[in-house]
């Protein structure tokens, strides 16, 4: 038979393309089969002798054909040929190998999806099957061809989420015994807490039995589940249970939540994209709420965002102990200010010619801050945050994993922005509730999800507390900002024990900024944030009112 009409023969057997879905062929195993395609490479340039190189997006024909090669290679175990099929071919293979041998995954099928250019979704069915356990897993993913630099050759774009979109780079699947026994989390009342009830705690009870499976007195059971690599591990994300092929029995551990509070903290999100909140209780550092909008990922723990002008409470601070202003003294807030070659301004190029601090404050005004920039050094803003706030310390241990703020020593125009929470400074909810319970009590106690006697942990503690005249001073700006300033609106009919601070955090490349608002009000603490949401009395401050108004 000749070339040509073995090359016929091949096409016409392929899978037919319907609705943008490549169709499966059922092959003799009983599993879903493409067909390969050719590959099509560079061709040579006969008349210069020279390769020509491709180069701009791969044609949709390139894309099909090394998707169709990848699935193909993948489904049927032939993981040398899948992985020859990416640009990491050592990565892939790694994985890939480890679908099977470690995951414990067969009868896989890939199902490809329509194209949006480079891009194809597909979905995954497989089962799951250890000894004598078996369950079915399905989940969609995606892949992207690129065209590699060196030939132009079409290969997928080799990441740990084109196996399962909840791995990262460096990460694994693994089945077997769990590696921690799981736990039953309960609150502060007894009553066991579940994502069903509070679906914002998924990434909370993650970490808890991380934490304290292995110690709060439970068996493991068998479980399909993501173990996080190093950078994962940086990053403070923790091993996520995919599919539980025999339960365990759960050990127990209480938490400090209010199911009031938490059931209200997940309504609240729940009215806005992208919000998170913290609530705690600044007379002991507990944490009676935590909740955000977006599941996946623990904002109001281990974001990492400028604060913008909440910060103000930390530079206020140390202004007041340094006594360079007090809160009634007159103290003007030009429209701009020059720092070291950046020109700043005030929102709305606003401006206040005559009045004190406490104004400035209270209608956050940036310029009056930042002018005191030539009296700082370049490290004074970074040792009140650690010294009396404990933020940037890196060694919070609250039960969970957490980012505990950064607030680095910047020099020039970027420590200017540091004092009004731009430049280098990075804050999340549970950092700048901590910043108004420290306020509220005078001393920073770390804030905690589980009781340190659980497991004799140790928790932070700052190396000094405020004097009682710069708490009453910074009580005095935070009272006059949530009667009569830029949080008024928000923390209307909360007073007179109360005090607030409004934030609006540029972002670069963000239409709006993110709106913050922390506040005390009694013995409750919180702060919240909603990213591309506005000016915070608008956006943040609703949500932390609300939560407040249930203190009593």
């Amino acid at each position: 038979m000749g070339k040509r009409r073995r090359v016929a023969e091949r096409r016409k057997t392929g899978p037919a393309v319907l609705g943008g879905m490549i169709a499966v062929v059922v092959g003799g195993a009983g599993l879903g089969a493409y067909a390969l395609y050719g590959g099509g490479a560079a061709a040579d340039d006969r008349a210069s002798g020279h390769k020509t190189v491709k180069t701009g997006p791969p044609t949709a024909a390139e894309v099909h054909t090394v998707t169709t090669r990848f699935l193909t290679a993948w489904q049927k175990g032939r993981v040398s040929e899948a992985a020859a099929a990416t640009d990491d071919p050592s990565a892939a293979t790694s994985l890939l190998t480890g679908y099977t041998k470690d995951a414990h995954l067969k009868d896989v099928t890939l199902t490809a999806g329509t194209a949006t250019g480079a891009k194809v979704p597909f979905s995954v069915k497989a089962t799951v099957s250890y000894r004598d356990l078996s369950k079915p897993l399905a989940y969609g993913s995606a892949l992207t061809v690129v065209r590699r630099a060196s030939d132009g050759k079409p290969l997928v774009d080799w990441h740990a989420s084109v196996v399962h979109p909840d791995l990262k780079d460096g990460d694994t699947l693994v089945t077997g015994a769990s590696g921690t026994p799981p736990i039953k989390a309960l609150d502060r009342e007894g009553a066991e807490l579940t994502t069903a009830a509070y679906p914002s705690l998924g990434t909370v009870l993650d970490g808890l039995r991380e934490k304290f499976g292995k110690t709060a007195g439970g068996k493991a059971g068998v479980e399909l589940r993501v173990v996080r690599g190093k950078a994962s591990q940086t990053a403070k994300l923790s091993d996520k249970t995919l599919v539980e092929l025999s339960q365990g029995t759960p050990g127990t551990v209480r938490t400090t939540l209010s199911p009031t509070l938490q059931a209200a903290a997940e309504r609240q999100v729940g009215k806005r994209s992208r919000a998170s909140v913290v609530v705690m209780r600044p007379s002991t550092g507990e944490i009676l709420a935590v909740a955000n909008s977006g599941h996946g990922f623990n904002t109001a723990f281990q974001g990492s965002l400028a604060p913008g002008s909440t910060m103000k409470i930390i530079t206020s601070t140390m202004l007041f102990e340094k006594k360079l202003v007090t809160p009634g003294a007159s103290h003007p807030c030009p429209k701009t200010y020059k720092l070291a070659g950046w020109t700043f301004h005030n929102d709305a190029d606003s401006e206040i010619k005559k009045g004190s601090f406490k104004l400035s404050f209270g209608a956050s005004c940036n310029n009056a801050f930042i002018n005191f920039a030539p009296k700082l050094s370049d490290s004074d803003l970074t040792k009140e945050a650690q010294q009396v706030y404990g933020l940037g310390l890196d060694n919070w241990a609250i039960g969970v994993p957490t980012f505990d703020g950064s607030v680095p020593v910047q020099s020039g125009a970027q420590m200017g922005a540091s004092l009004i929470g731009q430049g280098g400074v990075r804050m999340n909810p549970l950092n700048m509730a901590s910043v108004s319970a420290t306020v509220e009590s005078g001393v920073f106690r770390q804030p905690y999800l589980v009781a340190p006697s659980v497991d004799h942990r140790s928790v932070a503690k700052a190396a000094r507390r405020m004097s009682s005249k710069t708490q009453s001073q910074v009580k005095e700006v935070m009272q006059y900002t949530a009667a009569y300033g830029t949080a008024a609106k928000a923390m209307a009919g909360l007073g007179p024990d109360y005090g607030a601070k409004t934030g609006s955090a540029e972002v670069d490349s963000q239409k709006k900024p993110n709106g913050w608002l922390t506040a005390y009000r009694g013995d409750l603490a919180a702060a919240g944030v909603v990213e591309a949401g506005g000016h915070g009395g608008d956006t943040a401050g609703p949500i932390v009112a609300a939560l407040l108004k249930l203190g009593g």
